[in-house]
């Protein structure tokens, strides 16, 4: 009597595990990069925030904006998901706002 099982010891499931492995390894490359570029963004966004005018400049809606559309036209040509790319830079704008507001109100 000859039993399959699958708990994972044939073959391919090795080869998912070793692929998986691989992926995970690819995308943790990619996240430093990532956290590279959000430090860059920081040190800008830094700048910024000492030379607006006022907390209704930093803010700016319209410029918000105009980055999300800015950025989903740059994922589609790219053949990326632009609903990941406008919920990633909605929550990423956010932040940076905040952060923003804090250098412009300790520079007022």
């Amino acid at each position: 009597m000859n039993m399959s099982t699958n708990h994972g010891y044939d073959k391919d499931a090795q080869a998912d595990k070793a692929q998986l492995a691989a992926v995970r390894v690819a995308v943790d490359e990619v996240d430093e990069q990532i956290v590279a570029l959000i430090g860059r963004r920081e040190r800008l966004i830094r700048i910024a925030g000492t030379l607006k005018a006022d907390s209704a400049e930093v803010r700016a809606p319209g410029r918000v904006e105009r980055v999300i559309e800015h950025v989903k036209a740059v994922a589609e040509q790219k053949d990326i998901d632009p609903d990941i790319v406008e919920k990633t830079y909605r929550a990423m704008v956010e932040a940076f706002t905040a952060l923003e507001l804090e250098v412009y109100k300790a520079g007022s």
